[in-house]
């Protein structure tokens, strides 16, 4: 892929990620505020959707920085045009990007490729699982993805619950949420965009790929008992009430550092790991892995959350160690980087 075509691309996504940011963050506050309670928030999130390596990290560094302006601009749009406010910028934006794609993007096939084989679409995906490590990755970027899913959908209710934030009343708590999750995506964004590059030459994609997930893992085993009594500010982060707080950016940062370093790598080694023919039609597989976990992760998560706010999380650690030991088993072995001709070889 060229560079203009992975910077169109980044600019896309950064504008798609732009609008996705403003309301997925304020989904759960507005459901809660109309009184939606438990799996009905989640049902309501479900349909919100989302060398190699290097530049997939390039263009996660668009998904983080869409979530760093996104989450900003959706909190101050709901301050000074109300309720319907994010929703209006949110559309304007995915206007932009549509746009924008349909006037700048090129048919990325040319002429005299090879064609890829053509599957029904249950038989792809049987296809795709069949091979080994290309099935593992694909399994391995749907656990992780319903993991974060997880996260995503219930961070406001339970930061609003650990944190006494009022969002009925109090436009000031929905704003708090905003910028928890503008942190998170500058942590992702600052990552993607320097690090994973480096990490995948001294560790290889498998290992980076585990290591990431014991990271998340790690944060969201301690997200929910961390409980406070204070509203987030500079001046209360420099006083002793303000701990919780500090503990909360902390495990905020190791799940941004932990989630962005998973997605990269695992798309450029299933990308070299796949065949140039089918590389669309196995990461089309991927991607729609991830959109189902993208469905049951809220609806899962936002279920056990009235009953017990610890257990989502708990469960979404106690599925990461797990993956990242069987990543660590099937694929820790190899030290360097994959290379994109060895794949018919690699997938088996």
């Amino acid at each position: 892929m060229r560079k203009p075509s992975v910077l169109v691309i980044f600019l896309t996504v950064f504008i798609d990620l732009i609008g996705f940011g403003i309301v997925v963050p304020l989904v759960p506050v507005y459901s809660q505020h109309f009184g939606a309670r438990g799996i009905v928030i989640g049902i309501i999130i479900a349909p919100f959707p989302e060398d190699r390596s290097k530049k997939m990290g390039l263009i996660g560094m668009a998904f983080g920085l869409g979530f760093i302006f996104g989450p900003f601009i959706g909190g101050e749009s709901l301050h000074f045009f109300g309720n319907t406010g994010p929703g209006w910028v949110a559309a304007s934006f995915c206007a932009a990007n549509f746009l924008l794609a349909f006037i700048i993007l090129k048919e990325s096939r040319l002429p005299g490729s090879a064609q890829a084989t053509q599957r029904p679409h249950l038989e792809q995906w049987a296809h795709t699982l069949r091979q080994p490590r290309v099935g593992l990755l694909v399994i391995v970027f749907f656990l992780a993805t319903f993991c974060f899913s997880c996260f995503e959908s219930t961070l406001p209710l339970l930061v609003g619950a650990n944190f006494h934030l009022d969002f009925r009343t109090n436009q000031t708590s929905a704003s708090t949420i905003a910028y928890l999750f503008v942190y998170c995506g500058l942590v992702g964004a600052f990552v993607q965009g320097g690090a994973t590059g480096r990490l995948v030459k001294k560790m290889g994609e498998p290992k980076l790929i585990g290591l990431s997930l014991v990271f998340t893992g790690i944060s969201l085993g301690v997200l929910p008992f961390i409980k406070g009594t204070t509203q987030l500010s500079w001046r209360i982060l420099a006083r002793h009430d303000g701990l919780p707080w500090v503990f909360l950016l902390l495990a905020l940062a190791l799940l941004s550092v932990g989630s962005s370093l998973t997605r990269p790598p695992l798309f450029g080694l299933l990308s070299n790991l796949t065949p140039a023919d089918e590389q669309g039609s196995t990461i089309g597989v991927a991607q729609g892995a991830g959109s189902l976990a993208r469905i049951l992760g809220p609806i899962f998560a936002t279920t056990l959350l009235p009953y017990s706010p610890q257990l989502p999380y708990l469960v979404c650690t106690l599925i990461l160690f797990c993956t990242s030991i069987l990543v660590a088993q099937r694929l820790g072995r190899e030290k360097q980087p994959f290379i994109a001709s060895q794949a018919p070889k690699l997938a088996k």
